[in-house]
């Protein structure tokens, strides 16, 4: 397991962090392989899906550049799944301190939800202090990133939910976000239509937007 400090480097790097949902662990591959040609060597599988084990492990044994997460992780029992599939980060729609704190134990990174100064506050309480923003757009995307980025100086943001490839360079143009987790380029129904080039597409554009917003 690596160290939360490398976790955090190797997003900041990448910039966007693709947020997939797998139906078939067959796709799992031809994904990975998509999203390294289009220069995103990152991907967070969602544990939607009981693909999402199997997925990670496949993930990261041929594609051991990546970094690879688990995603929508709710219970104790899904961070030991993630953990042994090999990911390297885990991130929760919410700031449930259960949860938060069996990751402090296991030693795995994670990067909890939150959407209000009491989420970030639980968050602090657990020593974590790199949170998702959910639903980020919804809740008043980076305008309200910055106002609770202005108490919390040591708090930083990988906001997600509506963040496209329209809005996405303001984002990344902002200090204080580690990243930004989108699905655009890894929908569901390209997956499901087997358009793998598209996805490396759409890949290829998302990094040059960080490029262009990150130099």
């Amino acid at each position: 397991m690596i160290a939360k400090e490398e976790v955090f480097l190797r997003m900041r790097a990448t910039g966007i962090i693709p947020v997939v949902v797998l139906d078939n662990v067959k796709d799992a591959l031809s994904v990975a392989d998509a999203l390294v040609q289009g220069g995103l060597l990152a991907a967070e599988i969602t544990f939607r899906t009981d693909a999402a084990a199997k997925a990670i492990t496949l993930m990261k044994q041929n594609y051991p550049q990546m970094l690879i997460g688990a995603g929508t992780v709710l219970t104790k029992e899904q961070v030991d799944a993630a953990v042994a599939a090999g990911a390297e980060f885990v991130v929760s729609p919410g700031a449930n301190p259960t949860i938060m704190n069996y990751c402090n134990e296991v030693g795995v990174t994670m990067l909890p939800g939150t959407a209000t100064a009491s989420d970030i506050e639980r968050a602090l309480e657990c020593n974590m202090t790199h949170v998702k923003f959910f639903p980020a757009e919804i809740n008043g995307g980076l305008k309200a990133i910055k106002t609770f980025a202005a108490p919390y100086t040591n708090v930083d943001f990988m906001p997600t939910g509506g963040i496209n490839s329209e809005n996405v360079g303001e984002y990344l143009s902002y200090d204080r976000i580690i990243a930004c987790g989108g699905t655009w380029m890894v929908k569901s129904d390209l997956i499901q239509k087997q358009q793998f080039d598209q996805i490396a597409e759409l890949s290829s554009e998302a990094a040059r937007l960080v490029k262009k917003n990150r130099g």
